[in-house]
């Protein structure tokens, strides 16, 4: 049962301090029922305290609550003194229960790695650790077991929970020749898959790393609640002191009656709401997000997105699909056939999408020994030999930089043009389909007051308008290499813009590192776009980009109405006990009450039912692409 220490302590304390009181006991029987209740209630404070002088910190919360309570004995208010640690104890069962709702809100991602494999050897299934399967083994993953590695299967058909990996709630079915990601559940069906990553390179164990990380970068406000309490806390003090010794020495009022509204002053002080509900606000805004499937590698990525007001998306494979289709073949001097046979094999070393594409096309083995040399050039296309001949496959810049004279295609896509030895042989229109989502994704950023939406991508202005108008977007550069993305997005920060890049590809890591605030698309993104990325969408859903803001914005705003609010009301407090209206009890409830406040406040962040709806609303404009 959750806190059933804590809870039995504070009973057992609580009945201790009623029955002393209800008793009218005094003299030693008072004293030592009171002390009893005392520690039975503060000997967590106590240890802690002990621990904090230890390490040469002392000024924290448990030195304010232990000095306060100590002096209410002292000053003989031993009732208030037994009152300010049990109060205390029930703002700390609170933050408790919160925290543990937090962590528990994202065990399904922590947890994502089975201690053991299923691994075939022979025929026979042997259990093995993770760490110990290689590259091309076979398993086996049960029904109702988690794929403990990523791979395809080559045996059986099930159902697949992903949700712990994309967050879609709607299970899919894997057959044989489908990849199946480490985290994801085998629902109905027992699958066999070979292994395509090691242990540690596997989509669970990257997903873990991401988390674990999550949580050791600090947002702006979380840093600035923590030298907040570093100074406040020995000002506190300092403070007190004075309350308790000026007006005494310095004028004749009552020792007592002064020391007592320092006593009050230090527990009001306490800045346990702000150095609890604050990290409290972002771990929840970190775990909520990550339940959708939006991985944030830190608060202080999280509160860095809540100020963007420019996303960049780059196009291929993140407005699109990134899955190309040939749509035409326009050859000259020479069949169809002919052109895509060329333009195959001169792609024959290439694993871009484009190259992938007019292979299959041509849907022929390729003549190994017929190609020769080959070089590839990011963002232009490849030169290579075929048959003896210099082949140029790729766009109009590769065409111009070998003085060789093309036409233009009249068609949408993206357009490879051929050359072979020097001579325009013809060109291949490719397209990509637009994602479905991508124009829900376009408005609802709009709709979250984002100052600008823009598409960067390498293909002409024509194939690129095409794709951007019907989105809604209005900035599309086009005809871009690799390194004039990131010189729009430094320009676009050089004019003051809080810039988000979302990309997918190698080529894409450079933008997404240089910008306030990086997202990755798709968890099979290349590892360097996901390595430099400060956010990581784990499927394929441009929506999750605006959502993902939302949750930051939500996140900073509910830390800044924590900070004002304890802030705030700890200023009245403070006041109200220098001038002695307030009693020591009245106190601890002041400064518990703030504390429970804030921290019920911080829990909201957690709450995701809102913004997942947004993600299952039918995307406008999905039939007009």
């Amino acid at each position: 049962m959750f806190g059933a220490v804590a809870i039995a302590r504070i009973l057992a304390s609580g009945m201790l301090l009623a029955a002393g009181v209800l008793a009218g006991l005094d003299g030693i029987a008072a004293l030592t029922v009171f002390a009893a209740a005392y520690a039975v209630a503060g000997y967590p404070v106590f240890i802690r305290f002990l621990k904090a002088i230890y390490n040469r910190r002392p000024f924290d919360e448990n030195f304010l609550m232990t000095v306060a309570s100590l002096g209410a004995f002292a000053i003989g208010e031993a009732p208030e003194g037994v009152a300010i640690l049990l109060f205390y104890q029930v703002g700390e069962l609170f933050e408790e229960y919160a925290v543990d709702r937090s962590r528990r809100s994202i065990s399904s991602l922590t947890d994502l790695l089975p201690e053991d494999v299923n691994l075939l050897v022979d025929g026979e299934v042997v259990a093995t650790r993770p760490e110990d399967v290689r590259v091309g083994d076979l398993i086996v993953v049960r029904p109702g077991e988690r794929a403990p590695l990523d791979g395809v299967v080559t045996e059986g058909s099930s159902m697949v929970d992903t949700s712990a990996i994309t967050g879609e709630s709607v299970p899919r079915r894997a057959s044989p020749g489908d990849t199946v990601l480490s985290g994801c559940i085998s629902v109905n069906g027992a699958l066999t898959m070979r292994v395509t990553s090691l242990h540690a390179d596997s989509t669970a164990s990257r997903i873990v790393s991401l988390i674990e990380d999550a949580y050791e970068a600090k947002s702006r406000s979380e840093s600035f609640v923590t030298k907040f309490a570093r100074y406040y806390t020995p000002a506190v003090v300092l403070s007190a002191l004075l309350l308790a010794a000026v007006p005494p020495l310095a004028f004749g009022a009552p020792f007592e009656e002064w020391l007592y509204r320092a006593l009050t002053f230090l527990v009001i002080s306490c800045p346990c709401a702000l150095v609890i509900s604050i990290p409290l606000a972002f771990f929840g805004g970190i775990g909520g997000a990550s339940r959708m499937g939006i991985l944030v590698k830190g608060g202080n990525y999280l509160e860095a997105l809540a100020g963007v007001d420019t996303v960049v998306f780059d196009k291929t494979g993140t407005l699109t699909e990134g899955v190309f289709d040939v749509e035409g073949v326009t050859p000259r001097g020479m069949d169809a056939e002919g052109l895509l046979r060329i333009a195959a094999h001169a792609e024959f070393h290439s694993s871009h999408p484009v190259a992938v594409s007019i292979r299959k096309a041509y849907g022929k083995d390729i003549d190994v020994s017929a190609v020769g040399t080959c070089e590839e050039t990011a963002g232009r296309g490849v030169a290579a030999e075929v048959d003896g001949r210099r082949v140029l496959a790729g766009n109009g810049g590769l065409m111009s930089e070998n003085g060789v004279a093309f036409e233009a295609p009249d068609a949408f896509g993206t357009a490879v043009h051929v050359a072979v030895d020097g001579e325009y042989a013809g060109c291949i229109v490719i397209s990509d389909r637009v994602r479905r989502d991508s124009a829900s994704a376009v408005a609802m950023l709009k709709d979250a007051g984002v100052r600008e939406v823009a598409m960067l991508t390498g293909d002409t202005r024509a194939a690129g308008e095409h794709v951007a108008r019907p989105l809604g977007i209005g900035s599309v550069y086009t005809d871009l290499l690799p390194a004039d993305k990131i010189g729009i997005v430094e320009r676009l920060l050089s004019e003051g813009r809080s810039v988000a890049f979302v990309g997918d590809g190698m080529n894409d890591a450079p933008s997404l590192a240089r910008s306030d605030v990086g997202i990755a698309m798709g968890v099979m993104g290349s590892d360097a776009a996901i390595e430099a990325a400060d956010v990581v969408i784990m499927d394929d859903m441009p929506s999750k980009v605006p959502v993902a803001i939302r949750v930051a914005r939500r996140t900073r705003w509910i830390s800044i109405e924590n900070i004002v609010f304890a802030i705030g009301v700890k200023a009245v407090f403070l006041a109200l006990g220098a001038m002695g209206h307030i009693t020591l009890v009245e106190a601890v409830f002041a400064d518990v009450g703030v504390a429970v406040i804030a921290i019920l406040n911080s829990v909201r962040t957690l709450r995701t039912a809102g913004l997942e709806s947004l993600l299952r609303a039918p995307p406008p404009g999905t039939d007009a692409l």
